[in-house]
């Protein structure tokens, strides 16, 4: 799990101890998961069909394959292993930038999530 994703779980579960999540609207409910709200009316049936076939999109499968690589790089005790997954995990996220269209500098978005951290950490 990436420490943003447990910062979130602590500060989730310290809003539940407190009741601070409790009475609001639509408690108990289902959540609608299949909501297309956000894709434009056109697209809805085509989005659909992908979705059921199993096709996932670019970003997502590198997405995927970077953390994978993540999790991978602390238990790798060769020097040479160690530096193949490094080379992969830099080509991946140039391919995550360039899947974006326009790219993204990654020291930037480094920079955010250590941001990021730095703000949800327990004080």
């Amino acid at each position: 799990m990436l420490l943003i994703d447990e910062i979130t779980e602590a500060r989730i579960k310290q809003a539940i101890d407190r009741g601070e999540l409790n009475d609001l609207p639509g408690e108990g409910s289902r959540l609608d998961l299949d909501d297309d709200v956000l894709v434009p009316e056109q697209l809805r049936v085509a989005y659909r069909i992908l979705k059921n076939s199993g096709f996932v999109p670019e970003e997502l499968a590198l997405r995927r394959e970077i953390s994978d690589i993540h999790g991978l790089l602390h238990g790798i005790t060769d020097d040479c292993e160690r530096a193949r997954a490094v080379k992969r995990l830099q080509m991946l996220k140039v391919q995550l930038g360039a899947a974006r269209k326009g790219g993204v500098n990654m020291l930037t978005e480094q920079a955010y999530f250590n941001t990021l951290c730095d703000r949800f950490a327990p004080r």
